[in-house]
């Protein structure tokens, strides 16, 4: 059975397929479906925009689909980026402006406690939705190090280790990484429902 990734990013891509290819080969992209529409993230949490982004594309499609959404939360700045950290620097804004600001941001902080997190979730063709996360704690450096990655992974240290997302070998990260912990979730909760190819949740029957 065929799987949409429904996402346009290619790094968020190259994590997701690197993370569930093995357990679901038949995977699709929106580069693959270029008719499909684009989805505005404009939901006030993780779970709306990764649920809006599944269900939206799965109906146009026809297909079962998985989204993610991702944030960084920075305790000291109250949890921000949060929901906006793809954005936080304004809406055309690159990776290195959002890197710019979160530093200025943090410039006077001493607590740098932050951690990432991802929700997936996953929609029938009809638009109906689960969703599972995964959560990765660390803290932001003072400086970017890395030229791996993408986001704010330069800055980004995983709690137990000295290396920066960005500094990371790619099967390490992935094994470590807030994404790689909700697509295994999602592997695991799911991967047996995907297997049957049901045509909605309800014949599931989860």
């Amino acid at each position: 059975m065929d799987l949409l990734i429904s996402t346009r990013n290619p790094h968020k891509l190259d994590e997701i397929r690197a993370c569930l290819a093995a357990a679901h080969p038949h995977l699709l992209s929106a580069f693959d479906l270029p008719d499909l529409p684009e989805v505005e993230e404009d939901g006030d949490t993780l779970e709306a925009n990764a649920m809006k982004k599944a269900s939206v594309l799965a109906r146009a499609a026809g297909l079962w689909a998985i989204a993610d959404d991702t944030g960084l939360e920075v305790e000291a700045l109250g949890g921000a980026p949060g929901v906006y950290s793809a954005r936080y620097a304004g809406p055309d804004a690159t990776y290195a402006d959002n890197c710019a600001k979160l530093l200025r941001a943090l410039r006077d902080q001493e607590d740098r406690h932050a951690r990432f997190r991802t929700v997936i979730a996953l929609s029938d063709p009809h638009g109906e939705c689960r969703w599972v996360e995964g959560v990765c704690e660390g803290d932001i450096l003072h400086e970017a190090r890395g030229d791996g990655g993408f986001g704010y992974d330069p800055l980004f240290r995983p709690a137990g280790h000295e290396e920066t997302f960005a500094e990371m070998a790619a099967e390490l990260k992935n094994n470590i990484s807030h994404r790689g912990r909700a697509l295994r979730k999602a592997a695991e909760a799911w991967s047996a429902i995907l297997a049957q190819a049901p045509s909605s949740w309800a014949e599931a029957n989860v």
